[in-house]
């Protein structure tokens, strides 16, 4: 990972409460061979993925709703987001973290999924890689009501809901989350429902 036109010259901790913040200093050689100094606030949250859960006989999907508090912080009156079920890695391989991850939010167990790509979701100032997965669910896979786990502190609701109801949600503004636009897109790109 050494690029010759970065020289990373100091790493200050502004906090370890939650997540990891730094502050990086660092030298960056411009296009014109000139360098200079920045300085920049990183935060580190470990790496996440996500998933679209579709049903292409039934023509639905599964998502998630729960207060997320920086929402509601910059504008979310309610704080509420409708979003596809997500997670941290907590070490795991990204298969595998979604794979818990559903079984936990949404209650289904899934066998396979798939990778559709890796993104950076906000790479001005976060490090994390969301690794974005879609996966067909059926009422057979369904083995719990879902709703997060406890000693996580989750809320979750499971919303089913039609392919095109949750598509149009993002016209209308109900759905704001770039990950779940993402996956809907990628699905109406793609036919899978």
């Amino acid at each position: 990972m050494k690029n010759p036109t970065i020289i990373l010259q100091k790493t200050e901790l502004l906090s370890d409460n939650w997540y990891i913040l730094n502050k990086v200093t660092f030298d960056y050689q411009k296009k014109d061979d000139s360098w200079i100094t920045q300085k920049r606030e990183v935060y580190d949250r470990g790496n996440g993925a996500a998933i679209l859960l579709y049903n292409s006989t039934q023509k639905t999907v599964i998502l998630t709703r729960q207060f997320r508090l920086p929402t509601y912080l910059n504008g979310n009156e309610t704080g509420m987001m409708i979003e596809v079920c997500a997670g941290l890695l907590d070490q795991d391989h990204p298969e595998q973290c979604i794979i818990r991850e559903t079984e936990e939010e949404t209650g289904y167990r899934l066998t396979k999924v798939t990778k559709i790509m890796e993104t950076y979701m906000s790479p001005g100032a976060v490090t994390e890689i969301l690794y974005l997965f879609v996966g067909e669910y059926d009422e057979s896979m369904k083995v719990s009501d879902g709703g997060g786990v406890a000693h996580e502190e989750e809320n979750i609701d499971v919303m089913e809901m039609t392919y095109d109801e949750a598509y149009s949600m993002i016209e209308s503004g109900e759905i704001t989350d770039a990950k779940t636009i993402m996956l809907l897109q990628y699905a109406k790109i793609k036919n899978l429902v």
